[in-house]
């Protein structure tokens, strides 16, 4: 049984940063065993919105609009481990962030249904 497990979220003023992090756990499987890992966000009463994406072998990554410039998706190779470094946070990015994996080859990468695989969540409250 493959899982995401996310982790980092917290409390942080307005142009602060945090760093969210997303593992996976299961016997013979790491983030390895992934085509992509993407990281989403659902505030109170919205739907889950795409943010930032990387194919695992290409290290390739893409953004939404929203947080160009100041997230980066990134992926630690010896933990292994997929970080999302967020900076310069606005109250607006307040949300409960999840990470999301598929292991086949994923063509709308800022879908929701793309994806098998997510992490539980983690919580980011920003204060203005």
């Amino acid at each position: 049984q493959v899982q995401l497990v996310d982790s980092g979220g917290g409390l942080v003023q307005a142009g602060g940063s945090l760093r969210l992090a997303c593992a996976a756990s299961g016997p013979g499987h790491s983030i390895y065993s992934f085509d992509r890992m993407s990281w989403f966000r659902q505030a109170p009463g919205t739907g889950r919105e795409f943010v930032a994406t990387i194919n695992i072998r290409r290290r390739s990554s893409d953004y939404a609009d929203s947080v160009k410039g100041r997230f980066t998706v990134s992926i630690d190779s010896v933990r292994p481990t997929v970080y999302l470094e967020m900076n310069n946070l606005k109250p607006e990015d307040a949300a409960v962030y999840y990470c999301a994996g598929n292991m086949r080859e994923v063509l709308e990468f800022r879908l929701v249904d793309e994806y098998e695989y997510w992490g539980q969540g983690t919580q980011v409250t920003v204060n203005s």
